[in-house]
């Protein structure tokens, strides 16, 4: 991987987007077969003192990596604009095409949030989708930027230092297209748990079910949360707020068909955020996944008691995972996110 660097303190905009615009022209100058990768603009506005872990995290996303990404980093105190533009490429043998990254590091005060999009409008690659990811907050930031965005990136389980939740999720989706790392992390639980009811013979037993037990991180509540409304809205199941039981949360949602359903979200000690376990009962029988290394432990006990495990290899991305899907999704669509959401606020008003 090769890179050309470009840099300058008390800065413009205009000054960044010419200084983008030559260092393209000479790089393409230089290899014809190099081009600019145009598929979409990240903007990720960060704290300063989080700059070095924003960073690290978006080196992580491998190929899912924006075409063009723009990091804003927030210094208390700072009125000037500080410049740094790396863009990187490999120099494809034979003459097959190259592909360059742009990576735009801005350094900027509190009082230029405000009025961020004058900032980065003249830098944002034309006539891509922007995804805009705010990791710690800064609601001004976020407003001023979000007539250019696309696409919201935001994290449901984090509550520091500004409180993103559920609430500012549902905000949110009535203005741009959201993408959640919260909703994200209960993928491959969604999986497979659709999957164990996928087979015609075990279709009936989802209008029998009892009870559905969600382990989860103590500070993943919202990702337990939107695996219980995605139940929901899938089985057609009516939302009742929880209530708080010690440290558990339930509710008996009905169903329509075979009595109500409890569904208990159940804090969990584990390392990583998300999920730590689902158990779904019915007519004497259940099915448990347990995040477990490797993947998921599956034990589903039958209604004869034979019990019946196996693993689930490679169902879970991992953490480091998450962010970098979190960017694939900016292209995508998921349709049951919106009615997910809503019902897991009526569970959690």
């Amino acid at each position: 991987m090769s890179e050309d660097v470009w840099s300058e303190q008390d800065t413009t905009p205009d000054a960044v987007e010419a200084a983008l615009r030559e260092l393209l022209h000479r790089r393409h100058a230089d290899n014809p077969s190099l081009i600019p990768a145009r598929v979409l603009n990240l903007v990720v506005v960060a704290a300063q003192d989080w700059k070095g872990e924003i960073q690290n995290r978006l080196e992580r996303v491998g190929r899912y990596r924006a075409s063009r990404t723009i990091l804003c980093a927030v210094e208390e105190g700072r009125d000037t604009l500080d410049a740094v533009m790396v863009m990187s490429y490999d120099e494809a043998p034979g003459g097959t095409l190259g592909v360059i990254h742009e990576k735009v590091e801005l350094d900027v005060g509190p009082e230029h949030l405000q009025r961020l999009d004058t900032i980065v409008d003249p830098v944002l690659a034309a006539e891509l989708p922007t995804m805009l990811w705010s990791p710690h907050g800064f609601r001004d930031a976020v407003r001023a930027l979000l007539p250019m965005t696309d696409v919201v990136l935001l994290d449901s389980d984090e509550h520091e230092p500004d409180g993103v939740t559920l609430s500012r999720a549902a905000e949110l989706l009535d203005q741009v297209y959201v993408v959640d790392l919260a909703w994200l992390r209960t993928t491959p639980w969604r999986e497979r748990l659709a999957a164990s009811f996928d087979p015609p013979d075990r279709r009936p037993a989802l209008a029998h079910l009892k009870e559905v037990r969600v382990r989860h991180h103590p500070a993943s509540a919202p990702s337990a949360a939107l695996l219980a409304g995605w139940l929901a809205t899938r089985l057609g199941w009516d939302p009742e707020p929880f209530s708080q039981e010690g440290e558990e949360r339930s509710a008996r949602l009905r169903t329509g068909d075979d009595g109500p359903v409890r569904v208990i979200l159940e804090p969990f000690d584990q390392q990583a955020p998300g999920l730590a376990g689902v158990t779904v009962s019915w007519d004497g029988c259940s099915l448990s996944l347990d995040r477990g290394p490797g993947g998921l432990s599956a034990r589903e006990v039958l209604s004869d008691g034979r019990e019946l495990d196996w693993r689930v290899l490679g169902a879970s991305r991992g953490e480091g995972g998450i962010l970098g899907e979190g960017v694939r999704q900016a292209l995508l669509r998921d349709a049951t996110y919106g009615p997910a959401l809503r019902a897991a606020l009526e569970l959690c008003p």
